[in-house]
């Protein structure tokens, strides 16, 4: 993989690299990335008559999708008072109409903020509230968890998509489609890489979610990274699922939500520049997915790692050849080994694994392993996604570890958000000198490839040792009844913490607790062993962005679980 073939970064060409200043810090960036996202948008009219977006019965051509966006931009600029800036919010699921009122207000310099569909009223309206949201646009099921909610929010216009009532005071999205004059055309404002473009709630998974606050810049460099990626993989022997995904024709099934940016950066923008097909779903559903991806002969897909198991297990279940896909990526969270396997085994040649690692606040993927590399490594996330990007496993004091040694993930480059909305002491604490701290821990090997071993606050420290949660849990899963499992740390009088898990059977397992620890005994060293089991007939808890919520397994962790002593304690 060391000797695998680059891209040129000479001058003049495509991937030409430069340096330059970028909120204080001297970054590496690619001289010809697109400067904003009406640029992004503009140059995908090309497209024509292609196919862009198909949900359910309906079929958008990027011909379609840009007078309809044009209308919309015209409406919220022009009607509303819209103005570079103003933030104006997205709540809905991913209906067509969330990628139309993106762009639409994305290319009059308006900030988006995704709101996470998931959440409930109170927390949209905080989301609201905190991110100064002067326009809503959002489907019926949003609203109505709204309600009442939005006094005390600076919310001035609110648009309702997909709705059955549509509140006093508001517009339907259809009737936002009603005066299509000067739709020929994007009002005329000025867009710069360094203006704000997006704020994306982080998971909030250990409290309150922070603004996130993307720049037109991080999202042009992030499209430079994935063709650059795609560029690289196509000159290795063979190609890649990430060649496959940049070359006409393409079609995704979009499984992440589009409030976040496995969805929006990692899917919608890319797909749009590359004039690919983005197929949506109302709610993944395996079986369908199985039938869309041969009616829309889908070539990509991406998911959490329970997604995709899920999927894998339909198609042996029904026997499904999904010949038309040659590139499946995970990634959201960890992804356990297991599947790299499962990918390769159940799809033979055709499909090339993909995984990434990234964070809300790196844009998207920063880091990614696919094909053989991914087949070789298959516990790395891979290496910088491109040359303009740097990892760094930092110690507690910030410095450089070497090769082999775990510490804490520092990543850098173009892509890096500027910091985090109205709260300065948050982005002082998670930004050095452009150097981002990911609180994930890892290392690194001597090839540049990454491995990330945990969350810095799940690392389980029993007896003086830690236990990294990642590693575990990837012997859980190549245990064949497991479907879902987790590992988190449990008080212990006697260690400080024991190492306690959390698993999902499929239907008409037999094993036990006592026959999972075994399993796990037979892989890891004992001190990794759980002590403590626990069998669960429901899903794990997670979040919108497929992260399981360790929070509530710890809260709601009983003693009535399998319980032993450790083998070799």
């Amino acid at each position: 993989m060391s000797d695998a073939p680059t891209p040129s970064v000479e001058a003049g060409g495509l991937f030409e690299i430069v340096e330059e200043d970028v909120d204080g810090a001297r970054l590496r960036v690619f001289k010809n990335a697109p400067p904003s996202l009406r640029a992004i948008w503009a140059l995908s009219a090309a497209h024509g008559d292609a196919d862009y977006l198909v949900f359910e019965g309906e079929r958008y051509s990027f011909t379609r999708a840009h007078a309809i966006v044009s209308t919309l931009a015209w409406r919220l600029h022009r009607d509303f008072g819209v103005q570079p800036g103003d933030r104006v919010a997205l709540a809905m699921r991913n209906f067509p109409e969330w990628a139309f009122s993106f762009w639409a207000a994305a290319s009059i310099g308006a900030v988006v903020v995704p709101l996470n569909s998931w959440w409930t009223g109170p927390e949209l309206a905080y989301g609201l509230a905190d991110s100064g949201t002067r326009v809503l646009v959002a489907d019926g099921e949003r609203l109505e968890r709204l309600d009442d909610l939005l006094t005390g929010t600076d919310v001035q216009h609110v648009v309702a998509a997909r709705s059955d009532r549509v509140p006093a005071d508001a517009l339907s999205f259809d009737e936002m489609l009603s005066q299509p004059d000067g739709a020929a055309s994007l009002p005329d404002v000025a867009v710069s890489p360094d203006d704000p473009a997006t704020i994306m709630y982080t998971s909030g998974t250990t409290g309150k979610p922070k603004g996130a606050v993307g720049t037109n810049r991080n999202i042009g460099a992030h499209v430079m990274n994935a063709l650059w990626a795609a560029t690289a993989a196509s000159a290795l022997p063979g190609g890649s699922g990430a060649a496959a995904a940049a070359s006409a024709p393409t079609a995704t099934l979009l499984t992440f939500p589009l409030f976040h940016v496995g969805g929006l950066h990692s899917f919608l923008i890319p797909y749009t520049v590359a004039g690919g097909k983005v197929v949506l779903l109302r709610r993944w559903d395996a079986a369908l997915a199985l039938d869309l991806i041969e009616q829309e002969s889908i070539t990509s897909l991406a998911g959490v790692p329970t997604t995709m198991f899920e999927l894998l297990d339909e198609a042996q279940r029904q026997n499904r050849d999904l010949g038309s896909v040659s590139g499946v990526a995970a990634g959201a969270t960890l992804v356990p080994p297991e599947l790299v396997r499962r990918i390769d085994r159940q799809f033979t040649s055709r499909a090339a694994p993909t995984n990434g690692y990234g964070l809300t606040e790196t844009s998207g993927a920063a880091v990614a392993n696919t094909g053989a590399a991914y087949l070789a490594h298959p516990d790395s996330v891979g290496r910088a996604i491109s040359p303009v990007m740097e990892i760094r496993i930092a110690d507690p004091d910030g410095f450089a570890l070497p090769p082999g040694e775990v510490g804490e993930i520092w990543l850098r480059g173009p892509t890096i958000i500027r910091g985090y909305h109205g709260n300065e002491e948050a982005t002082a604490a998670a930004i050095t000198g452009g150097w981002f701290h990911t609180g994930d821990a890892g290392r690194l090997d001597d090839e540049g490839f990454l491995y990330v071993v945990d969350r810095l606050k799940d690392v389980v420290i029993r007896g003086g040792e830690n236990v990294y949660a990642a590693e575990v849990e990837a012997r859980l899963y190549e245990h064949p009844d497991v479907v879902e499992a987790a590992i988190v740390g449990v008080p212990d009088d006697r260690l400080g913490e024991a190492v306690a898990a959390v698993v999902r059977l499929r239907d008409g397992a037999t094993v036990d607790g006592p026959g999972l620890r075994a399993h796990v005994a037979a892989g890891l060293a004992a001190f990794k062993v759980p002590s403590l089991v626990q069998i669960t007939a429901d899903p794990l808890p997670r979040n919108a962005a497929g992260k399981v919520l360790k929070r509530e397994l710890r809260e709601t962790l009983t003693l009535a679980s399998t319980k032993a002593p450790v083998p070799g304690r």
